[in-house]
């Protein structure tokens, strides 16, 4: 009888243990699974700051050339002639066309 309860508790301390086993290597499954993800995440992760570092400095360089290119415009503007200055040259000019005919 006592050799049988001595039996019934190593059964159930080897069930219990095999038992403790399968969980354990289940949640070392799932720990090196979520390490993977994790690293899988992190790489990702790192690629798309990259590529935004990437685009900010193309965004960053336009920006310089379109301020350039407004710094040029805006020095040269009063150097262009207005479209109402143009209208009155062309009326002078037409003025004076007779002129021209009659000595032709």
């Amino acid at each position: 009888m006592e050799e049988t309860s001595n039996q019934d508790y190593l059964s159930d301390f080897t069930t219990h243990l095999v038992d403790v086993e399968e969980k354990q290597r289940l949640l070392k499954d799932r720990v090196l699974l979520i390490g993977e993800n994790l690293i899988v995440t992190k790489e990702e992760q790192e690629k798309e700051i990259f590529e935004m570092k990437k685009q900010l400095n193309e965004i960053s360089e336009e920006i310089k050339s379109i301020k350039q290119l407004l710094s040029r415009i805006i020095n040269t503007l009063p150097e262009v002639a207005r479209k109402s200055e143009l209208e009155m040259l062309q009326r002078q000019f037409d003025m004076f066309q007779p002129f021209q005919r009659t000595k032709q």
